[in-house]
């Protein structure tokens, strides 16, 4: 059964920077590109990153390119999510996703872990 566990959210001011991270079991982690999502309140859960398997690629949603950083470390079964220069609209429940293949539509993934609450105060 595939877990995940997010956690490194909180309150912070706008302008603040925060890393979230999120730990996987039951899977080959080194084997599936890793996602992370967001869902704000009325709002649909929305692509914001991904890291490929492999070599490492990495996407972006363009509303946070430039000011966030994916990384993972298979050895920890850990992806990671930096945010920087954070904005009021970045207020959600941010969430990671596991797949072979890297996929921008949240109904295409099964599982979810309980989310990171992330809120940004102007």
């Amino acid at each position: 059964q595939v877990q995940l566990v997010e956690s490194g959210g909180g309150l912070v001011q706008a302008g603040g920077s925060l890393r979230l991270s999120c730990t996987i079991s039951g899977l080959t982690f080194s084997s599936y590109s890793m996602h992370w999502f967001r869902q704000a309140p009325g709002k649909e859960r929305e692509f914001v990153a991904a890291i490929s398997r492999g070599l490492g690629t990495t996407y972006y949603s363009d509303s946070v390119k430039g000011r966030f950083n994916i990384s993972r470390d298979n050895a920890k079964r850990t992806v990671y999510l930096k945010m920087n220069s954070l904005k009021p609209e970045d207020t959600a429940v941010y969430y990671c996703a596991a797949s072979i293949l890297l996929k921008t539509r949240a109904t295409d993934f099964p599982s979810w872990g309980q989310g990171t609450q992330v809120t940004v105060s102007s």
